[in-house]
């Protein structure tokens, strides 16, 4: 990607006294590495998440971006300076960078007015300041302290403290994880807009793929250190790159599948597999192994309540317009989106099956496709 906001080149890193069990040799696999040869990059004006389970290195890499970390090899470019690499480093002040944390990080002594302007130089313009208040909804609320405040408003003003001083890119740390549903969802709908016309780039840090997908223009799915895909949150659903991604992004099930000529036998039944758009050899030609991974849908397994069923309901979960159940079956826990209307109970027995024509992939050695 060219004229890159931010770039990571071939970055490696751990911390200081972890675990090491191999040589420094990148190819070394027993090393413990908490990011693992990234490469990766953003656009101007691009709001990229980072999306990955805990301890993957999401937030390692805003440390690293931030300078408050030094990678233990590659090359990091900031709107097209060298922050860090083999024999260049800037410091953090000098980067350009803004970062909100999940716990706000306020000042608990400084009223909200000299909160918001912590991060300025003295002389610096102020009118920017008053203008972001105002944005955020924070006009006159300058004298109150961050005790004064509710969880929204001091979010608000953490994000009014990181923009006073017009980074260049905005890094965010889980920002929304502590507030309540009301206000998570306010905010994290405001945030696009407010980047876009504070002209920052940003990076928002989360483990939630509704979040991730609901307002990044890329989103980047990490696993221990590693990048399984970067796309956009579209591709990410319909052309997974690995089992991986379908599983975390959409919460698919992970089902055994054996090919058996020319269609795929799973536990809930036969599945007829074509390969998807540029993935490659079908599954189902000779050369492809025997046993798959065939990853489904939440709302592509059907369950009919049966006395004599295989299947039992074991836990239900309230989703606004419908059920999640939980289900155990063939020796496995499935997850089934079924609509409020849905009679099935906890500890009742069912059936389950693949609903016909639902979406259903396919990975032989880490190929997706997509079962019709």
């Amino acid at each position: 990607m060219t004229h890159s906001s931010i770039s990571f080149e071939n970055v490696w890193h751990r911390y200081p006294g972890s675990r090491h069990l191999g040589s420094r040799n990148s190819g070394d696999q027993s090393a413990i590495w908490i990011v693992a040869g990234l490469d990766l990059a953003m656009a101007p004006g691009e709001l990229l998440g980072l999306l990955g389970p805990s301890g993957s290195g999401k937030t390692t890499l805003l440390r690293l971006i931030a300078g408050f970390e030094r990678p233990s090899r590659g090359r990091i470019v900031v709107h097209g300076r060298e922050v860090a690499g083999p024999r260049h480093w800037l410091p953090a002040e000098r980067r350009g960078v803004g970062m909100v944390f999940q716990d706000y990080a306020l000042f608990p002594h400084l009223n909200g007015w000299r909160n918001a302007c912590f991060g300025l130089k003295r002389g610096q313009e102020t009118d920017r300041v008053r203008w972001l208040l105002e944005l955020l909804g924070l006009a006159g609320m300058e004298e109150r302290y961050p005790h004064q405040l509710s969880g929204g408003q001091r979010q608000r003003l953490a994000l009014v403290r990181a923009l006073a001083p017009e980074p260049a890119v905005l890094l965010l740390d889980e920002p929304f994880s502590n507030l309540d549903v009301e206000v998570r969802l306010r905010l994290r709908r405001e945030l696009p807009d407010l980047l876009k016309r504070c002209k920052t780039s940003g990076i928002l840090v989360t483990h939630d793929p509704e979040e991730a997908l609901a307002i990044c223009h890329r989103v980047a799915v990490l696993e221990g250190g590693r990048l399984h895909q970067c796309d956009t949150p579209q591709a990410l659903v319909e052309r997974p790159a690995s089992a991986f991604v379908s599983r975390f992004v959409m919460q698919a099930n992970r089902l055994p599948a054996t090919r058996q000529g020319a269609q795929l036998l799973t536990p809930f039944g036969m599945l007829q597999a074509a390969p998807t758009p540029n993935a490659g050899p079908s599954c189902l030609e000779e050369s492809a192994p025997a046993m798959q991974e065939a990853m489904v849908m939440s709302d592509a397994i059907q369950l009919d309540a049966d006395p004599c069923g295989d299947a039992r309901v074991v836990g239900r979960e309230f989703l606004g317009q419908g059920w999640l159940l939980q289900v155990e079956s063939h020796g496995q826990e499935l997850r089934v989106r079924v609509p409020l209307s849905s009679p099935l109970s906890i500890d009742q027995r069912c059936r389950a099956s693949l609903v016909p024509g639902a979406l259903v992939q396919v990975f032989p050695d880490g190929r997706a496709f997509q079962a019709v």
